[in-house]
C-alpha cells in the first residue's frame, strides 16, 4: 500500500517560522552591530538552510546565518589560460584583512555577546539556543570569484560565490544565491509545489530512519533538494502521490551523472568531493525510499 494523500499533504506543510525569524533577527543585529571589532570592513549577512529557502518542516531546529566578507575576494583561476593567469596575477592587490582574521574576530564577538556555550564546529560556529531563540550555526566566508576569463581590455567574467576553510584546513566553494534563486523559480514554474515536494522529501527521510529503512546522515536535506531540483516541472502535479511517483521514476530513468546540485553549478554525484553527494549513498536512498512508499 503506497502512503495515502493525506499524510503526504501533512508533510508537505512549512514548519513554524515566527520563532525561527526571532532567532535570525538576534543574531543579525549582534554581528550587525557598530561595535564589533570588524565592522570597518564590508560584508553581508543573510539566511541559508531550509529557513532561508523555505522549506522547513517541524523537525528542523538549527537556524543557519552566514556572515559573508565582502571587502575583499578569494579568486580561483583554475579555468583560465596561461597568459590570462598572468594578467590576474598582474592586477591582483592584497587585501587588509584575510578569511582567518575575519572568522577570528566575528568568533570573539560572538562569545563576548553570546557566552561560553559559543563553539566552533568544522564548518560553522554553534551558537546554543535559549527559551526564546533557536540553536543558530552561523557561517562565516568570504566572497569568491571563478573566473572563466580575463582579456586584456574590457571586464573579466567570473560566477560569484563564497568561500570558506574548515577546522582541517579545506577550502569550499559554494554559492548560495544561486541555490536560492534556482528553488524560488523552480517552485514558481511548478505551480508551488516543488517546496511542499521537499518538506515531503525531507518529513519521509526523517521517518525512515526512525523506522530503519535508513541510515541517519545518508540523505542531508541540501543534496535531497538539489535531487529535486533536477526534476522536469511537468512532474510537479497536483497530487502528492503522483508527485512522488513521476520524479522517482524518472530519477530510475534519468542520466544520474548529469544532476547537479540545486546552484546548478556543482554536480549532485561524485565520489570524494566535500560538495557532493557520494554515489552510494544517493543509491541507497533512492531504493529505500522507493520501498518504504510501497509497504508503508
Amino acid at each position: 500500500m503506497a502512503i495515502p494523500e493525506h499524510q503526504l499533504e501533512t508533510w508537505s506543510h512549512q514548519g513554524s517560522q515566527a520563532q525561527s525569524a526571532g532567532t535570525y533577527q538576534t543574531i543579525k543585529r549582534v554581528l550587525d552591530d557598530p561595535s564589533s571589532p570588524y565592522y570597518q570592513w564590508s560584508y553581508r549577512i543573510f539566511l541559508q538552510g531550509s529557513y532561508g529557502n523555505d522549506t522547513n518542516i517541524y523537525a528542523d531546529s538549527d537556524v543557519d546565518v552566514v556572515i559573508c566578507l565582502t571587502s575583499v575576494y578569494y579568486g580561483d583561476i583554475s579555468y583560465l589560460k596561461d597568459e590570462e593567469k598572468a594578467r590576474y596575477e598582474a592586477n591582483r592587490s592584497p587585501g587588509g584583512i584575510n578569511f582567518s582574521e575575519f572568522k577570528t574576530e566575528v568568533l570573539t564577538w560572538l562569545k563576548e555577546k553570546f557566552g561560553a556555550g559559543v563553539k566552533v564546529g568544522k564548518k560553522a560556529i554553534f551558537i546554543p539556543g535559549n527559551g526564546t531563540r533557536r540553536d543558530a550555526d552561523v557561517l562565516v566566508c568570504v566572497a569568491n570569484r571563478t573566473f572563466t576569463s580575463y582579456p586584456t581590455t574590457g571586464e573579466p567574467a567570473f560566477v560569484e560565490g563564497v568561500c570558506f576553510w574548515t577546522t582541517d584546513g579545506e577550502k569550499i566553494v559554494n554559492y548560495p544565491k544561486q541555490h536560492l534563486d534556482n528553488c524560488t523559480t523552480k517552485n514558481s514554474a511548478t505551480s508551488s509545489r516543488f517546496k511542499p515536494s521537499i518538506r515531503v522529501l525531507k518529513n519521509m527521510r526523517n521517518t525512515m530512519v526512525d523506522q530503519g529503512y535508513l541510515k541517519d546522515g545518508i540523505a542531508p536535506p541540501y543534496y535531497l533538494e538539489g535531487m529535486l531540483s533536477n526534476v522536469p516541472t511537468q512532474h510537479f502535479v497536483a497530487s502528492r502521490q503522483g508527485t512522488f511517483e513521476n520524479y522517482m521514476h524518472w530519477l530510475q530513468t534519468c542520466a544520474t551523472g548529469d544532476l547537479t546540485c540545486a546552484n546548478g553549478i556543482h554536480y549532485l554525484l561524485r565520489d570524494g568531493y566535500s560538495v557532493c553527494w557520494n554515489v552510494a549513498d544517493f543509491n541507497a536512498f533512492r531504493a529505500s525510499a522507493v520501498a518504504f512508499y510501497s509497504q508503508w
